[in-house]
């Protein structure tokens, strides 16, 4: 499984295709507005902005799998995630990540994986080096500048080539 090989639609329509980004450390979490989590967004716009000049890419994937916290519109969550929380990393369009109507890439994690690699609520951010291949990923009580994540992030890094 390389995660490189999968497609997303940006909140404004168009492909956003994960090799867009090869070679690069992406930072993958499915996120919902409505959540008691949400303040993590704010994080996770501080990583994106000090890392991105390294390389890092972390990609929002808006999901209203658990406890329907993502209700809206794509223009009502990019609405909210800009005014709240100022975010500028790429989204997508609301997916699922569990269930019959998961997006394949989470389809491909559980069948590389196990059960165990789906997400269980909001927040469950999933880390790839730049070969496209898992590294690790954290549930949504683990908070995206915590140094678990941190440290991950910096190790992909130190691999990424310029």
């Amino acid at each position: 499984m390389n995660v490189y090989e999968y497609v997303f639609r940006s909140v404004s329509g168009a492909s956003m295709p994960l090799g867009h980004w090869e070679g690069q450390p992406l930072l993958l979490v499915n996120t919902a507005s409505h959540c008691g989590y949400s303040p993590q967004l704010a994080k996770l716009q501080s990583i994106f902005s000090d890392y991105r000049q390294s390389s890092l890419v972390v990609i929002g994937l808006p999901c209203n799998d658990f406890g329907e916290q993502e209700p809206g519109t794509e223009q009502e969550i990019v609405r909210f995630y800009w005014d709240e929380f100022g975010v500028t990393f790429p989204l997508s369009t609301k997916i699922s990540v569990v269930g019959l109507g998961a997006h394949p890439l989470f389809v491909a994690m559980l069948d590389t994986y196990g059960m165990d690699i789906l997400p269980r609520w909001n927040f469950t951010k999933y880390l790839f080096d730049t070969k496209g291949q898992l590294v690790e990923h954290w549930p949504a009580r683990v908070e995206p500048d915590d140094p678990a994540i941190t440290h991950q992030v910096e190790r992909q890094l130190q691999s990424w080539i310029f």
